[in-house]
């Protein structure tokens, strides 16, 4: 396993810049915060579930097609689950993420595994990648972006980057969080007050409801214009967060997880995930 810390990472969150100024967001101060908040749960589990299903099964396709493991790069991996899972397959895998505590969170899970990973971790922000990457050599068949976008000052920056090191052939997987679900949600809960109220923010020094999200309808414009074609789509957690009163299957974690994937790929349920995910080729 290799290793690259930067221990003087560039957090631009805590950057000293006008409060409407936006900044790339690093999680590194609530690096616990986003561990249990996110994957401390039945919510963390529905999320893995639909994105192991999509991404480990093309994955294993994308392999056998080409006759030897994938090259892998996950950007703004935070905890890296799937990228570490699919490093325990055999695929020589590339982590990036802002925040270092965030990647020693991910570091200390990938040591726990008791087999040799072929992962090279890199802190910084995506943009400085280009320093330690080489164009020519370090391209990837599968270029992972999980809860980035969102994130980002110039989120459509991004598909520079990828369209740089991703493989003619390869497959990007896009997940993100979903701005129509927030609607849906405070509709449901009867927050009109909130929705009345276009001046609305979210605590961003602890909230994860990101106030700049992006639009499904944006994201598929970007692709279109750097020229992918989506072959799967799915919603993440497209009726789990809407149920104010647990009952029924509901009090079952192994029946909701079975029902999100069932409807995560179905018309017109997948639309309504807290998050979508996105997986497109060249």
């Amino acid at each position: 396993m290799t290793t690259e810390h930067q221990n003087n990472q560039l957090d631009l969150n805590q950057a000293t810049a006008p409060e409407d100024t936006r900044a790339d967001r690093s999680f590194d101060t609530i690096a616990d915060h986003f561990e249990k908040k996110v994957y401390g749960g039945l919510k963390g589990e529905i999320r893995l579930a639909v994105l192991r299903r999509d991404i480990v099964e093309y994955s294993a396709q994308m392999s056998e097609a080409l006759g030897r493991p994938l090259r892998i790069l996950d950007v703004g991996a935070g905890l890296a689950q799937i990228a570490i899972e699919l490093a325990t397959q055999g695929h020589s895998v590339v982590i990036n993420d802002i925040s270092a505590n965030m990647l020693e969170k991910a570091k200390a899970n990938a040591e726990q595994i008791d087999q040799a990973l072929d992962i090279t971790w890199y802190v910084c922000p995506y943009q400085a990648l280009a320093e330690k990457l080489t164009k020519e050599v370090d391209k990837f068949d599968l270029i992972l972006s999980h809860a980035l976008l969102e994130w980002l000052a110039e989120p459509a920056a991004v598909m520079d980057f990828f369209d740089q090191y991703l493989t003619d052939d390869g497959a990007l997987s896009l997940c993100f969080y979903n701005p129509a679900s927030f609607d849906y949600r405070n509709l449901i809960m009867g927050n009109f007050n909130l929705l009345d109220n276009t001046d609305y923010k979210a605590d961003n020094k602890k909230s994860l409801t990101p106030n700049h999200p992006v639009a499904k309808e944006e994201v598929e414009s970007w692709l279109k214009a750097h020229d992918y074609q989506t072959v799967r789509s799915s919603g993440l957690r497209v009726f789990h967060d809407y149920a104010p009163l647990k009952r029924g299957g509901h009090n079952d974690p192994d029946a909701v997880i079975r029902m999100e994937l069932r409807y995560s790929q179905l018309e017109p349920y997948k639309w309504l995930g807290r998050y979508l995910h996105i997986l497109a080729k060249r």
